[in-house]
């Protein structure tokens, strides 16, 4: 056995988060979700920190895996216990992965001399952000937003710090995302088409009808993930993975993986696909480039004939109608509105208001623009820190010539550009979506980390 398998099929590892499983089936079965909800986010803790000190390849599994049913689970529990919000089951997530902080703070010295030194400028843009939220909000409600702004960026440092296990971490994603897309993509088109009771008793617990009507037929796609754009933008990493894959199943896992990501009606989403496709395309070897053409024909053939049937047909085609609609959209007019109002005070919003602040707006969300979130939160000072370290990162990216030669690179690369072209659009740096852009920004530096030490290993 190679030390690869040795590390993903270990079986303390299993033993743990099978218990996790387990527990969690018997609450849900004994119908005691009043307890599952406190249980479950101290056993994910429990066990991710097991994970990372003794499994790191499955910590990283594990890690996604709970962002990606996390909000099942909450419904789960919610349609047993009744509903909470907030709900302690969504903190699971952010427990797991700020375990990976413990690398960051490890490595500390390191990353100020070296490439890690613009996840470090991150860092104290978000620092700045708690300590401005400290000042002007109460305690309570700056903890959970620093858990959220600083568990992407310690998790893409924790994927940069282990570069020389890049071979590893690559294979790690694959599988992943080829199971949470073949998983999700499913559970998406059955929700559409059945809406199982607990989506439709969240549905009905939430104040606004963007998600659609908790009917069968009327559901906008979340899948087992949270809201329509967050399962968006990571069925769309996780399908831009398949691309760089050769694994069979990667076509059952694409017909339904596109499926239900045109059924989730998140139109940003779509159009970071077209992003990532421009990025992706021209960065490999002319060989590769065939082999991408003639996988996305497969795929195409495989998916464009469920979408021209009904019940699927008439709703993506009247959203894909819409795209093109420009300022006759409602949506459109409604943030453009909403941007024109807000703009202006968050630029000249100099020190931010901080970490707990929450933007009240009819016509833009709190989740609507990534733009105005860092300048509203971290203002001028902390944004300038912030910022400046994530354009550092992608200007690395852009400059990976590796690239050509690793499609699996080429595609992580193009996966973190995408997503980040939606933070006009989508809180990009926060959750489901920051995950995504701060994992694909961290795993692309260690593959280029890794293939700069072979080749200077190589010469000597």
């Amino acid at each position: 056995m190679t030390s690869s398998s040795r590390l993903l099929y270990p079986a303390p590892a299993w033993i743990a988060i099978l218990s996790l499983v387990l527990f969690s089936a018997l609450c849900l079965a004994v119908h005691a979700g009043g307890l599952l909800r406190y249980a479950f986010p101290a056993g994910s803790l429990a066990v991710g920190a097991f994970l990372y000190w003794r499994y790191p390849l499955l910590y990283i599994g594990f890690t996604w895996w709970i962002w990606f049913l996390v909000a099942f689970v909450r419904r789960l529990v919610d349609v047993q216990a009744g509903w909470a919000d907030p709900n302690p089951v969504l903190l699971a997530p952010f427990l797991v992965t700020i375990v990976s902080l413990i690398t960051f703070a490890k490595e500390l010295p390191k990353a100020l001399n070296g490439a890690g030194l613009p996840f470090v400028l991150c860092m104290m843009g978000v620092l700045y952000g708690f300590l401005v939220g400290l000042i002007n909000n109460s305690p309570q409600t700056t903890i959970v937003p620093l858990l959220n702004w600083l568990a992407p960026v310690a998790f893409g440092y924790h994927l940069y710090s282990n570069w020389h296990i890049y071979p590893d971490l690559r294979q790690s994603f694959q599988r992943v995302f080829m199971a949470g897309v073949l998983v999700m993509g499913a559970y998406g088109v059955v929700q559409f088409l059945i809406a199982p009771g607990w989506d439709r008793f969240w549905l009905q617990n939430q104040t606004t009808q963007v998600f659609g009507t908790p009917n069968p037929l009327g559901i906008r796609v979340f899948s087992t993930m949270q809201s329509p754009q967050p399962f968006a933008c990571v069925m769309v990493a996780g399908l831009f993975l398949l691309l760089a894959s050769r694994n069979p199943l990667r076509f059952l896992a694409s017909g339904v993986g596109y499926l239900s990501l045109l059924l989730s009606l998140a139109r940003s989403a779509w159009l970071s696909w077209v992003v990532a496709l421009v990025v992706f395309l021209p960065s490999l070897k002319p060989k590769l480039q065939m082999q991408l053409l003639l996988t996305l024909l497969v795929m195409m053939i495989v998916v464009l004939p469920l979408t021209t049937i009904e019940p699927f047909a008439s709703v993506i085609s009247a959203r894909l109608q819409s795209v093109f609609a420009g300022q006759n959209d409602v949506s459109y007019a409604d943030r453009s509105q909403g941007y024109s109002t807000i703009l202006t005070d968050a630029v000249t919003n100099v020190p931010g208001l901080g970490m707990g602040f929450v933007l009240q707006d009819s016509s833009i969300g709190g989740n609507d623009s990534g733009v105005i979130t860092l300048l509203l939160t971290l203002g001028w000072l902390g944004l300038l820190p912030y910022l400046g370290g994530l354009l550092l990162l992608i200007a690395s990216l852009i400059q990976s010539r590796e690239a050509m030669n690793d499609s699996f690179m080429s595609a992580a690369r193009a996966i973190a550009i995408a997503t980040f072209s939606q933070i006009g659009l989508n809180n990009v740096m926060l959750s489901s979506f920051g995950m995504v852009l701060w994992s694909f920004i961290g795993i692309t530096i260690a593959a280029r980390q890794y293939y700069a030490k072979s080749a200077l290993i190589s010469n000597v």
